[in-house]
Parts: structure tokens; sequence; C-alpha cells
């Protein structure tokens, strides 16, 4: 499964007000890494215990969902970060109707976490931060995906 293509001017937009809220100087790094710039600038507002900017948040998810998808094709589970984004992802059987029998849903902190490597997987499933039924709904062998 190819990655969605972020609009670079939308992903720029984003960033510069994100770095705006941060007090940070608007970026002039290369396009080709404005999605990782803007997921720094968005762990760097957690880590103020500040609010992500909503736009930011949102193409945060997007990107790191979309690395899971590509590090991990497939149709076998799908992971919602509502109401940002979903993707399915990870081989083996896949379902086409309804909704699929491998699913985990987390809250946008929680998965940016994972996606980078700052939470662990059992550790998430341990303090109930992630929902995730059935047999194949363990992202534990695929993360992180940066």
């Amino acid at each position: 499964m190819s990655a969605r293509k972020l609009d670079p001017e939308k992903l720029r937009s984003a960033l510069d007000a994100q770095l705006v809220a941060l007090d940070s100087p608007a970026y002039d790094g290369p396009a080709a890494a404005l999605a990782d710039a803007l997921v720094g600038a968005v762990m760097t507002a957690y880590d103020r215990g500040l609010t992500p900017e909503r736009t930011a948040l949102r193409f945060a998810v997007r990107h790191t969902l979309d690395r899971l998808a590509a590090r991990s094709p497939g149709r076998t589970v799908e992971v919602r970060v509502p109401p940002f984004a979903a993707v399915q992802a990870i081989e083996g059987p896949r379902h086409t109707r309804g909704t699929p029998p491998n699913v985990i849903e987390t809250d946008a902190r929680t998965w940016m976490e994972l996606a980078l490597g700052r939470l662990d997987w059992t550790e998430a499933m341990a303090k109930g931060a992630v929902s995730a039924s059935g047999a194949r709904a363990d992202l534990s062998g695929h993360l992180p995906v940066q």
C-alpha cells in the first residue's frame, strides 16, 4: 500500500503554525523533511505540556500511520486514531466488508509515542491506552515506525 501524498504547502503551513505556537522560528529546512519536522514539532509541544495545533497533529498522525502502512503492508489490521486517520496494515487474511476482525484504536498522543518508540506496546496495553481486538491486533513487532 503506498502512502498518501501529503500536500507540501499544507504541511509547511501546519508546521509553521505549530512552530509559532512554540515560539520557534519558521521552518527553513528541505521540503523532503517537512513531515518529519512536523512530527518533531508536535512532540515538542507535548514535551512542553502544550496541546499541539490541531492541523499539525492531524498531519503528524497521518504521516506516522502512513509509515506503518508502508513498513508493514497488508489489510489484516485496521489502526484507528480518531478523529484524525486510520490505515489498514499488516500482511495476512484481509477483510472486504464491514468492521475488520482486527482493530486497534488509540488517541493521538499515545499513537505518536508508540510510532516514535517513546512508549512500548506492552506498556500502552497494560495502562489501557490502546484498544485492540482480534487475534492479529498486536503492533509490537511493527513499532516504532520512525
